[in-house]
């Protein structure tokens, strides 16, 4: 990978640099942003300016993107739960508590290191995130599909664009929810408080979240199962949070007084698909894992 430039000029949008440049790159954060300008990667008509400098209508901007640190991903022998495979497509149960792909906080032992052992993967998405079309956070447990060429690659990343598919979770939320169905329609973007998190947000991108009731308990909980109409870092958890919802043992959206596990209580139940080759329609469940289960039970049997 090497240097990037990126150039754009303001055509409505205005207000400090930092901020105007996170909202037309959508890779770079506020935080980033403002780091870039300081460090003098960023020209406002083919000059420096400050973060605070404020973006005018027509302004020329642009941004280098110096080059990542390097990271090797190195396939690795970890156990997969392999649902299901073929020459273009795997579908895989991901463990709660495993990360997708590497970043700089996690190099390795990751899901990709896994599957690159296992088998070959597309290369659309670079070095880093081979064969990955979406992705579900570390804590979260359950189904993906994984493309293990560039055509299938490019068909399931389609679908999820069309919103074709069928992505399907159970969480377990505090408080009784009253009503038996409904849909969260909420644009999602970086919080401008607290960058490790997502919010709602005006000029954030479009979400839409449909959930319904499966079961309520005594113990103001409720566990409700989630259909993603899009897929926003973080989509449910912030969705469930913004109805009064939050996840339980949700370490960064949930309150401090919780259920403990390992993260929040999510999973990725089911999945469905088109195959990019036989256009059949491919559809998988799987079973919440160990942790999970057991709470559900003791919360019927209001044991906790």
């Amino acid at each position: 990978m090497c240097e990037q430039d990126k150039i754009f000029k303001v055509k409505a949008k205005t207000g400090r640099l930092d901020k105007v440049i996170s909202e037309n790159l959508e890779d770079v954060s506020r935080s980033r942003a403002n780091t870039l300008v300081k460090d003098g990667q960023v020209l406002v008509n083919g000059e420096h300016k400050k973060p605070k400098y404020e973006v005018k209508v027509d302004d020329q901007i642009k941004v280098k993107i110096p080059e990542p640190t390097k990271l090797n991903v190195d396939p690795e022998n970890i156990p997969l739960d392999i649902v299901y495979e073929d020459d273009d497509v795997l579908v895989v149960n991901k463990p709660q508590g495993m990360v997708v792909h590497p970043s700089p906080g996690h190099p390795d032992k990751t899901l990709v290191n896994a599957l690159l052992y296992h088998t070959p993967l597309s290369n659309i998405n670079g070095t880093f995130r081979p064969g990955i079309v979406h992705r579900i956070d570390k804590d979260t447990s359950g189904l993906l599909m994984v493309a293990k060429n560039n055509h299938a690659h490019e068909s399931l990343s389609k679908q999820l664009k069309d919103k074709s598919n069928i992505r399907e979770y159970l969480a377990l939320v505090h408080g009784n929810i009253k009503e038996n169905q409904g849909t969260i329609n909420a644009p999602i973007g970086r919080s401008e408080k607290d960058r490790k998190k997502q919010a709602i947000v005006s000029n954030g991108r479009n979400a839409v979240t449909h959930f319904k009731v499966i079961e309520r308990f005594h113990r103001e909980y409720t566990l409700v199962t989630c259909v993603l109409e899009t897929g926003r870092t973080h989509q449910i958890r912030v969705h469930m949070k913004y109805i009064g919802h939050p996840l339980v043992g949700d370490p960064l959206y949930g309150p401090r007084k919780t259920i403990k596990g390992h993260g929040q209580f999510l999973h990725a139940m089911k999945l469905g698909f088109k195959h990019p080759v036989t256009n059949e329609l491919l559809v998988f469940e799987a079973p919440v894992p160990e942790i999970f289960e057991k709470k559900i039970k003791n919360l019927r049997n209001n044991n906790l």
